[in-house]
């Protein structure tokens, strides 16, 4: 009979398929296994530093003088004190700039003669190239860069400034000569070379800038001019009569 062959290798089939199905996960579970990727994680806690604090270590003690406490109050009063010496050494420092940079050798730090009213220039330093007239309202008196300009009369500085107009540097003075008001124009000084502020009381003679050429100018020259009691006066001859 035939059927019973068959039917003993079909058992045989099925018993070794089942014999598989056990044998070979069980086989595969006893390999070592591959290792699985090593995680940053992992990599942190393995590399991760540690801190060492020896039984013996102590706090170190903060001193009390070594920081102090600032009320507004005081730093607002340090302040101003560092300002105003930073505003002393400036002033000091543009003084000595200023004096040291004008070579007044050979000239008077003041206007020679004894009078109420003195040249605004050193005699001899100065030759007229033009006067009033034609709508110029002062002598231009030629001078070196640098010459010394010295106030005709004793008086209030009315105006000092770096630029006045058509005057350039100039400063004005405020005088009573003779009883008459007399107001006299001193322009195109040297930039930075005045020596007196508005309001300060100057004497007949003290030096009050240098020559130089700022503003409407052409050449180094003092513009000089004289108003008494709100009137233009020709410059030249009012010296000519009046300088002591």
């Amino acid at each position: 009979m035939a059927v019973k062959p068959l039917r003993s290798i079909a058992i045989f089939g099925a018993v070794g398929a089942l014999v598989a199905g056990i044998a070979l996960p069980a086989f595969a579970s006893s390999k070592p296994s591959e290792a699985a990727p090593t995680t940053l994680q992992q990599l942190a806690a393995v590399d991760a530093q540690s801190l060492v604090v020896a039984s013996q270590a102590t706090a170190a003690p903060l001193a009390r003088g070594t920081f102090s406490a600032t009320t507004p109050e005081e730093i607002a009063k340090k302040k101003a004190e560092e300002a105003a010496a930073a505003r002393a050494a400036a002033a000091a420092s543009t003084a000595s700039t200023t004096s040291s940079r004008f070579n007044t050798a050979g000239y008077a730090l003041t206007s020679p003669g004894s009078g109420e009213v003195r040249y605004p220039l050193p005699m001899g330093s100065w030759n007229v190239s033009r006067t009033v007239g034609g709508g110029h309202n002062g002598a231009d008196m030629l001078a070196p860069a640098g010459t010394p300009i010295y106030a005709a009369a004793a008086g209030v500085v009315r105006a000092s400034a770096e630029s006045i107009g058509g005057y350039g540097v100039a400063v004005m003075l405020d005088s009573v000569v003779g009883g008459q008001r007399l107001q006299t124009t001193y322009g195109h000084m040297l930039y930075g070379s005045r020596q007196v502020q508005v309001g300060q009381t100057v004497s007949a003679g003290q030096l009050i800038g240098y020559v130089g050429s700022t503003g409407r100018s052409t050449a180094n020259h003092l513009h000089f001019e004289v108003w008494i009691n709100g009137g233009l006066v020709e410059p030249m001859s009012w010296l000519s009569v009046n300088a002591g």
